[in-house]
């Protein structure tokens, strides 16, 4: 049995204890510097800072994740607290399929080997011409990170280039001069953000610092504490090993732009320095790489991260998705089975322009659109709160009236129909006569003299009323009793609808009136003169010595004699008893002494008290001048006392009140309200509605070549034409396959309109077949009209005309035939043809899209051919045959860049006559379903395709489109090859040393041949936006004043 000693262990049972504790420090301190000296730290378990502050047990938003992520830090020293949300993200986007499977990046994780000559300079990566002023816009690029525009180093972290619309990608490694806590600061117009990795691995970079979020954020030179977020948290570093950083800026077309990081001790008073050539070094050495070499530039979480903003609704409609898009995808029906559905018929259209003379370029004229059913929402709606040419409306118009003519004013009640006749004639000024019907010297609008009676329709004058105090009848609005000892007032039947008006220059207070005629809205009358026997003239009011007078309303008052000198900018004067004025000797026994308080709040009840005070009259007036009243609103009316008015009955009262007006003070204006010379504020009408129909701006649309809206889309071609037509189809369908197709859906209908013959048809639908299988039916169908005569053929006598010229149907409407020699092949090659030089961003970007429509389509059958004018910054042939592409052909030609000897030097490699060619640019995105819709518009000998394409503006990118069609240009072309040997090619001799115009000049010979231009815009069909800087070997000018000798 082996001996223990149970009773020496028990004796020194502390001793042993106190040998493992110090064993275990000593075990824990050299893990501890091993892992310093790898630059990571043991954590804090306890969560106490360095500082011994508890660290918050806020989740930040992010729930549990966040805590965990907090205690799993590798540096003791370090906070997550910068790890922000990214931008436009939700918290949990990096884990879109739930927690625990994290979004896969490609990230670089190893570091390239370094140098000590990489020393003194680090890589800078320029992205040019790219709108916005975020970091998240810069992430939007198509080209962000891999492919920049421009790839050169930069000395310090300090960079102001003096330009406008770019995106800057600093890059490389930070060499601390000593150990201890750091911290950071950025700076910079606009955004930018600062990311450094605890290690020289891109794969941990994180977000330290940044400036702004929105692209609105921006700070001066050198102002490192403008925002919080600017400065990091303390970061510990050591001397004896570099770390990764990443620096990313982006300027927008304003403000002087410059970015600048500085760093300082995390001490008490230190001020922050730009990190200069002492302390950075290069990521990799560039010099020797070609643009097409992207394997050495890092991926970190900086290039990736928050890339892409989430948005609930798609802003273009045309985003959305739509059975067009993938119908490509169902299998079609075969065409032999389709033959002998419709009796064959010619198809010759009377807009071919077939051996017609037209003028260079004029072949614009004659390209006309098709119409489509059901929308394809390719209008750019989005687009229109700039251009709103879709209208047909001018813009100044627009701008100043907007579309309210397209609506109807509802009436207020108690109005009558003829209400709205007399407004519309009283500010139109028609006639009138149609205003006035009787007045006498005592009722008359500010008692000017009685005006002769209007005729009636029969050209008679009515008798003029037996007495002053008669009242005509009005039954809406009774005549209330006048009171005793007052005549009773009497309106003429012109003014009957005037429930409330209101003086236009002040005066005393109406007398009042019933309840029930100050319910009606108040509205103003203005009386105009008509000329009549002249009286003789009076003396003239002495002007005022306050200034020149000016006519109070240019443009109301038309009268054939000067105006009243009148000033509207006197000072207001208080408002005096004033009576109602008759122009005659008996006006001073009349008018009343009442005062009028001075307030506004006192003028605004006076405006609201019911009574009939109309404006007096003016000193030019005759006794025998007929006045005319017209309707103005109340916003169109000054509340002015005028003092140019009523001098000749105020004349005493001026005198006498004179001296008290001069001496108020301003402190009595105060206290008495605002200045009543002030114009009042528009009255709102919360409770107005209006009567509206339905206006459908499409049916002003025509089907010409629309060279001066850029926004609109297709034609919309009726709902009930297009129904029509495929129920015709389809009965006949059935009626020839025994009931065997069900129809599912209309997928696509595209009409071609020929007034004369008829119209021609694309029916795409969705058909059920009877054993369960959905089938795709697309084929072109021809309407023609009654009596219509076919033309001429083409004269080669392989397809008769058909005997019969006139429908067949017994109620004569127009029959659905088979168009000849007008069926689309399916199974037909396509043959894209771009020319390049020097663009090898745009190259990689093309061939990529090439690959992922052949992955996506499964389609085989369309080829590549790239002619290159000998690219320097890359090796186009060698990316062309890694490119997963099903065919490819390289063609090399010397020299500059001619687009039309390119494009012409590609079809010429073309064997197949048969086949389509299909003239591309290198800039442009392609949908998915882009080869059938070339084939399906491409029918040899009769269409060619040029479908328009929308150019993105910049700082758009295909998820977020913005920009317009390109309505004027043809230069994306798809015809079969047999017709472009036809035609005679492009032309190369005249469009030798340029590039501009060759497509309508190609456009002319086509439609002269012959040939039908399909035009079209195709959703989802976008053109880049692109620098034109560097394009096609043009050089800088620094460049050639560096070559110069």
């Amino acid at each position: 049995m082996p001996w223990f000693p149970a009773k020496k262990i028990r004796k020194q049972i502390k001793l042993l204890l106190l040998l493992v504790l110090l064993t275990c420090a000593a075990w824990l301190t050299y893990v501890h510097l091993s892992l310093v000296r790898q630059g990571r730290a043991l954590r804090q378990r306890l969560g106490y800072g360095r500082d011994g502050e508890k660290l918050s047990g806020v989740t930040d938003g992010r729930g549990v994740r966040a805590a965990l992520s907090t205690q799993r830090a590798e540096d003791s020293s370090e906070s997550r607290e910068e790890e922000r949300v990214p931008e436009g993200r939700d918290p949990d986007a990096l884990f879109p399929g739930g927690a625990g499977r994290p979004l896969s990046l490609n990230l670089t994780r190893q570091a390239p080997s370094w140098r000590e000559e990489y020393k003194g300079q680090v890589n800078l990566h320029v992205f040019e011409d790219w709108c916005g002023g975020a970091v998240g816009h810069l992430r939007r690029n198509l080209h962000f990170p891999l492919f920049p525009h421009t790839r050169t180093t930069v000395r310090k972290l300090a960079v102001s280039p003096k330009w406008k619309n770019y995106g800057l990608r600093i890059f490389g490694f930070i060499h601390p001069a000593r150990d201890g806590d750091v911290q950071f600061s950025v700076a910079s117009d606009d955004n930018s953000e600062f990311w450094l990795s605890p290690t020289e691995s891109p794969a941990g970079a994180q977000l330290v610092a940044f400036v702004g979020k929105t692209g609105s954020e921006w700070t001066a030179p050198g102002e490192f504490t403008k925002f919080s977020s600017q400065v990091s948290k303390p970061r510990r570093l050591m001397a004896s090993r570099r770390y990764y950083f990443e620096l990313l800026h982006k300027q927008d077309d304003r403000g002087s732009d410059h970015v600048e990081v500085g760093w300082r001790a995390f001490l008490p008073g230190l001020k922050f320095e730009v990190i200069g050539s002492a302390h950075i070094s290069l990521y990799t050495d560039e010099s020797a790489l070609k643009m097409d070499h992207v394997a050495h530039v890092p991926q970190s979480p900086a290039s990736h991260v928050g890339g892409r903003l989430l948005q609930e609704e798609p802003r273009a409609d045309m985003l959305r998705p739509d059975p067009r898009d993938t119908f490509f995808l169902t299998p079609r029906v075969e065409p032999w089975s389709l033959e002998n559905v419709l009796e064959p018929c010619a198809y010759a259209p009377t807009y071919v322009v077939k051996d017609f003379p037209i003028a260079r370029y004029q072949g614009l004229q004659f390209v006309y659109l098709s119409f489509v059913y059901p929308n394809d929402h390719t209008r750019l709606t989005h687009m229109e709160t700039d251009n709103k040419c879709f209208y047909r409306e001018s813009p100044l118009y627009l701008e100043r009236f907007g579309f309210y003519k397209y609506m109807k004013m509802d009436r207020e009640e108690g109005e009558e129909d003829e209400e709205e006749e007399v407004q519309r004639r009283a500010f139109l000024f028609l006639n009138p006569d149609d205003f006035l019907d009787d007045e006498d010297d005592g009722e008359l609008l500010d008692g000017l003299e009685p005006t002769e009676a209007p005729r009636t329709q029969g050209g008679r004058r009515p008798p003029a009323p037996a007495a002053p105090t008669e009242a005509p009848a009005t039954p809406a609005l009774p005549t209330p009793p006048a009171p005793l000892g007052r005549p009773t007032p009497r309106r003429a039947r012109a003014l009957r609808w005037a429930a409330r008006p209101l003086p236009l220059f002040w005066g005393p207070a109406p007398p009042p009136r019933p309840a029930a005629a100050a319910e009606r809205p108040p509205k103003v009358y203005v009386t105009r003169v008509r000329p009549g026997p002249r009286a003789p003239p009076r003396a003239p009011a002495q002007l005022s010595p306050r200034g020149p007078p000016r006519p109070p309303f240019p443009g109301v008052f038309l009268r054939p004699r000067p105006q009243p000198r009148v000033q509207l900018r006197a000072r207001p004067r208080p408002p005096r008893a004033r009576g109602r004025r008759t122009g005659g000797p008996q006006a001073a026994k009349l008018r009343p002494r009442a005062p009028a308080p001075a307030t506004q709040g006192s003028r605004e009840g006076q405006a609201r008290e019911p009574g009939l005070t109309a404006p007096t009259a003016d000193s030019n007036s005759s006794s025998e001048a007929q006045p005319v009243t017209s309707f103005l609103s109340l916003s169109q009316v000054s509340r002015l006392q005028l003092p140019g008015e009523n001098e000749e009955e105020e004349e005493g009262d001026d005198e006498e009140g004179a001296q008290g007006e001069e001496a108020a003070s301003e402190d009595s204006e105060e206290k008495a309200g605002p200045a009543r010379g002030r114009w009042r504020e528009d009255a709102i009408n919360w409770q107005r509605t209006f009567s509206v129909g339905n206006v459908d701006f499409e049916m002003l649309r025509s089907d010409w070549n629309d060279l001066r809206c850029n926004v609109s889309g297709n034609l919309q071609l009726p709902e009930a034409e297009a129904v029509d037509v495929v129920a015709q189809y389809m009965e006949r369908l059935n009626a020839r396959h025994g009931g065997r197709y069900a129809l599912l859906r209309i997928v696509n209908v595209e009409k071609r309109r020929d007034s004369a013959r008829g119209s021609r048809f694309l029916l795409e639908l969705e058909l059920q077949e009877r054993g369960g299988r959905r089938l795709r039916l697309s084929e072109y169908v021809f309407l023609r009209l009654p009596g219509a005569r076919a033309g001429d053929t083409d004269g080669d006598g392989d397809s008769p005309e058909p005997a019969p010229a006139a429908s067949v149907r017994p109620d004569g409407r127009p029959e659905l035939c088979r168009p000849l020699r007008l069926a689309w092949r399916q199974d037909v090659m396509v043959h894209f043809i771009v020319p390049v030089k020097n663009q090898a961003r745009w190259v990689v970007q093309f061939l990529a899209d090439m690959a992922a429509l052949h992955a996506r389509t499964g389609d085989s059958r369309f080829s590549v051919i790239l002619v290159d004018f000998e690219s320097e910054d890359m090796d186009v042939e060698r990316a062309l045959r890694a490119a997963p592409l099903p065919r490819y052909r390289y063609l090399r030609r010397t020299g500059n860049f001619e687009r039309s000897a390119g494009l012409q030097a590609g079809v010429a490699a073309v064997e197949d006559a048969s086949s389509i060619v299909f003239l591309c640019d290198l800039h442009i995105h392609f949908p998915p379903g882009i080869l059938d819709g070339i084939r399906k518009h491409c029918v040899e000998g009769r269409l060619a395709f040029a479908p328009v394409v929308m150019r993105l503006g910049c700082g758009s990118s295909p998820g977020d489109p913005h920009g317009y069609w390109e309505v004027n240009g043809f230069g994306l072309f798809g015809i079969y090859k047999s017709d472009f040997d036809r035609i005679g090619g492009m032309n190369t001799e005249e469009f030798r040393d340029q590039w501009g115009g060759e497509d309508w000049e190609l456009l002319d010979r086509v439609l002269q041949a012959g040939l039908e231009v399909e035009r079209l815009r195709v959703r989802n069909f976008y053109h880049h936006f692109h620098s034109k800087r560097g394009m096609w070997g043009v050089r800088s000018r620094k460049a050639a004043r560096k070559e110069a000798p």
